[in-house]
Formats: C-alpha cells, structure tokens, sequence
C-alpha cells in the first residue's frame, strides 16, 4: 500500500478504500487528542480514526449533541492529518440538520487531507434520525467529495427495543444508506454471530463493527466477514481507567513499580509526540 507521506490525495482516497477490501479487517484505532493520534502511528498504524466521545470529553463537552462538537473536531482532523497516517473522522451526525451543511463539512475535512467520515443516524433523544434526511446527507457529501469515503453509521441495534426488530431496521438502513452512496456501513451494537453473518451477507458495501471485547475476537471477526473493525471509544476509557487505578495504587501503596512502569513512554519519547505538528519556524 502507499504511504500516506507519498501519495496524492486521490492515491490516498484508494489506498484507503483498499484497506477495506483486504483478506483480513481493518483494525480501526480511535485517537481522542494529538498525543494519542501520534503514538497510533508511531506505533505502526497507518490508518486512524477519531472517537467523538473521547474528543468531546477530553474538552469537557457533551458527546452527540449537535453542532457544539463540529469546531472542534475540524480543528483537531487539521492538525492529526500532518501524520504519517490516512485519517477517517467521527463526525456524529453531520453536526446539522441540513444535508448542504454536512456536505460542507465534508469539503472543510477533505481540505484538511481526511478521507473518510462516518455519518450516523442515533440521536441524543434516543430516536433514529429519519432515514429520507440520512439518504438525503449521505447523498449531498458524496456530491461534494465524491471520493471521500463515507461510513453510514446506524444505531439500530441500540436503539430499536428487542421486540422491534432491530436486525430488520439495521438491514433497511444499511441498503438505504448504500442505494444513497455510501461506501460502508458501520452497525455497533451487533454482537450475535448469526446476525453479523446475516448483515455482511445481505449488505453490499464493507460491514464495520464496534469492537466489543466481551463478546468479539479479531480472528471471529475475520472470519465473519467484517471488512473493518474500529475501537470507538474503548482506548480513550481504557486510558482513563489505567491512568486512575495506577493513581489510587500509589495512593493504597499497592504500587507494582514493575508492572506499572512496563511499556510506559518515557519523557523524552512523550514529548516526540508533539514534533509531527510543530510550526516550521521563520528563517
């Protein structure tokens, strides 16, 4: 595959929709911050994504909650695309409730060098979007960036009661979005292998899943089908979770200096994380 530091956006475009169509999943890490963004790549990870729960609480705002977020994440998808990485961005539900927006806000992100977005249709009423405006979106931002790579994200299986039939309302949706343009689907929620083989089956565009580490393994996943697994929130609440327990041992004087201290960046190698999105300087 190409590098990132060496293609043209259009090569970059590709070579991120070729990921989806490779013998194994995408492994989709979330970053919330310049840092974490940084060391996914410095660890090895040539493809990234954005987490908007994580980007949101790291800046103490809400998650889901409309147009409070869309500043933001445009700034940080400005800064994390200098990386030696292809770049997709969480953008909840286009941040408006008009298409002509979230297709500009497309163009503003694919300015910026992103080449994927995902669009979703959960609502922080708890209500699915109406699908006529998620096909109507959906629509509008591949007329506006026709390569940009949408991901059509539906909550069905969160927010459709058991009795309702959420497998049904997923697979409606997941065609509509793709009848719409959209290059892939991303259905978290979706747990039961029966129900992932039955989605990957009868949709036709790459099936992404939210990792659910209680329930999944890569391997499984892989042999499901799915083109592309993302990690969506869970890294940044592992990190907040370890960076407290690690906290309160010291404090309990349960401190195992070995263990703690096994992986752990030093200084010097922390503070590198910053060099990617340093101002070149005047001469």
């Amino acid at each position: 595959m190409p590098t990132p530091e060496t293609t043209e956006r259009g090569d970059r475009y590709e070579a991120f929709r070729a990921l989806h169509q490779g013998s194994r999943p995408l492994l989709l890490p979330n970053a919330w911050d310049h840092a974490s963004a940084s060391a996914l790549v410095a660890r090895g990870f040539t493809a990234i994504a954005t987490t908007s729960l994580g980007v949101a609480s790291a800046l103490g705002k809400p998650d889901g909650q409309g147009g409070g977020m869309r500043d933001d994440t445009v700034a940080l998808a400005r800064r994390i695309t200098r990386l030696a990485a292809l770049v997709t961005v969480d953008a909840e539900g286009g941040f408006s409730d008009d298409p002509d927006e979230v297709a500009a806000l497309a163009a503003e992100l694919a300015a910026a060098g992103v080449v994927g977005m995902n669009l979703e249709d959960g609502r922080s009423d708890g209500t699915l979007a109406d699908l006529g405006f998620q096909r109507a979106a959906i629509s509008a931002v591949k007329a506006a960036v026709p390569d940009m790579f949408v991901n059509a994200r539906t909550d069905a299986f969160w927010l459709v009661r058991p009795d309702g039939k959420p497998l049904d309302e997923a697979l409606r949706r997941c065609a509509a979005y793709v009848e719409a343009g959209a290059d892939g689907v991303f259905v978290p929620g979706l747990d039961d292998d029966a129900e992932i083989s039955a989605v990957v089956g009868e949709v036709a565009a790459p099936v992404n899943l939210l990792f659910n580490p209680a329930r999944h393994t890569y391997g499984r996943l892989a042999d499901l089908g799915v083109a592309r697994i993302s990690c969506g929130s869970l890294l940044f609440r592992t990190a907040l979770h370890s960076a407290v327990e690690l906290a309160w041992s010291i404090a309990g004087d349960t401190y195992d200096a070995g263990r703690a201290a096994a992986g752990v960046p030093s200084y010097a190698e922390t503070q590198a994380l910053a060099d990617p999105f340093a101002e070149p300087t005047a001469d």
